[in-house]
């Protein structure tokens, strides 16, 4: 029975006598008489004490290899080495065995370096009645440590288990959403047939359940291209360049310029930085964000300014307009895919747009987020990490 496992005697059924829990401990000391004096000293204890005496580092390297020990005690100056070596070639094996120095002398300076190196703790040997009570701190200490070791094992388990558990989510999206186009484009093809031929040659309720179907198999088809788009943004290698989002930006505003003029909006933009980003995935982004802010409006032209500010190792990028604004309760479901506020006959589209934007923004390490603007509208937020490459430039 290992101390690990047993920290407190226990009692054996038949005799009522306390058993002592085992403590295998290696001994590294090349004085017979400290040797003899810490092995009665460790007897004396709460432990059933089964001990190793070795003196090289030779010898030290190939018991721990056969008998490995709960703890190891080792004396701080052995003549050819050092007790400290032992640490050394603890790590070296992998080994996670707490190691006590037990020494004649060691100043404090000495003793405090030698802690902060990983060894557990020091004894004087002048002093050992307090060896039992370092053995139990220690033991504590690496119990603590495994327990540790063994969450952080869990923890990484789960988020393995989630990684495989969202790829393959996401390669069931793309595949459905691939092949469901084919038949669902001849379901709408015909749907559109029969409208043609035959609006208006039968009754009125005909008509309206050809309506019905017209107007289904539309907006299933512009689901599944919208998933589609979103399951390709996980798909995507995500090749990371020195991206000037001055440019970037310049072209989302190019690519809305229909837009941008039928509202009558105004967008703007101060100085932008470069950092390392997928230039395409980032145009994306601006492009839904800009396209919120054009779509969402209230009945005066909308307001849009970009801008962006550095804090600590990221880049925080803002994108505010004077539109409806989104309140509190919504401010993180917007994100959620096919997630809409709003009906189609307010506002048109499939609650995509900030789900792909929130998407690509954490692929690139970064978070997004969505504030009520002090003065009407809203402020979208996400960051990217600023990278080496990462400078501002002025506004195009």
């Amino acid at each position: 029975m290992s101390a690990t496992s047993a920290a407190t005697a226990r009692k054996d059924e038949n005799s009522g006598i306390a058993i002592k829990p085992q403590l295998r401990v290696l001994l590294v000391e090349d004085n017979p008489a400290d040797r003899d004096l810490i092995l009665r000293e460790l007897r004396k204890g709460e432990f059933d004490v089964i001990s190793d005496v070795v003196q090289t580092a030779e010898e030290f390297r190939q018991r721990i290899k056969t008998n490995i020990p709960d703890v190891v005690l080792a004396d701080y100056n052995l003549g050819q080495w050092r007790g400290m070596e032992a640490l050394e070639i603890l790590r070296a094996e992998g080994l996670d065995i707490p190691l006590i120095l037990v020494s004649g002398a060691m100043g404090a300076v000495t003793a405090v370096e030698c802690i902060k190196q990983g060894v557990t703790d020091y004894v004087l040997k002048d002093s050992l009645a307090r060896l039992s009570v370092a053995l139990r701190g220690a033991l504590k200490d690496k119990e603590a440590r495994q327990e540790r070791n063994r969450n952080q094992q869990a923890l990484a388990g789960k988020v393995e288990e989630l990684a495989r558990s969202n790829a393959d989510l996401e390669q069931f999206a793309y595949v459905a959403s691939h092949d469901l186009q084919e038949p669902l484009r001849m379901v709408s093809a015909y749907t559109q047939l029969l409208a043609e031929r035959y609006r208006g040659k039968l009754d009125e309720q005909a008509d309206k359940y050809i309506n019905y179907a017209v107007d289904g198999a539309a907006r299933m088809q512009s689901l599944i291209q919208d998933l589609l788009a979103f399951s390709r943004v996980g798909r995507q290698e995500t090749a990371l360049k020195t991206t000037d989002c001055n440019e970037i930006v310049g072209q989302a505003m190019r690519d809305l310029q229909a837009a941008i003029l039928e509202s009558g909006a105004t967008v703007t933009h101060g100085p932008l930085p470069r950092l390392m980003a997928s230039s395409s995935q980032l145009k994306q982004v601006f492009q839904n964000l800009i396209a919120n802010g054009l779509k969402f409006r209230r009945s005066e032209p909308p307001v849009i300014h970009i801008s962006a500010e550095k804090q600590g190792s990221d880049w925080v990028f803002s994108v505010a307009d004077n539109g409806i604004g989104v309140s509190a309760e919504h401010a993180e479901s917007i994100f959620i895919i096919f997630n809409r506020l709003h009906t189609r006959t307010d506002y048109p589209g499939n609650g995509i747009g900030l789900a792909i934007s929130k998407k690509i923004v954490e692929r690139h390490g970064g978070s997004i987020q969505a504030v009520p603007n002090q003065g009407g509208g809203t402020i979208v937020r996400f960051t990217l990490p600023a990278g080496k490459s990462a400078d501002r430039q002025d506004p195009a």
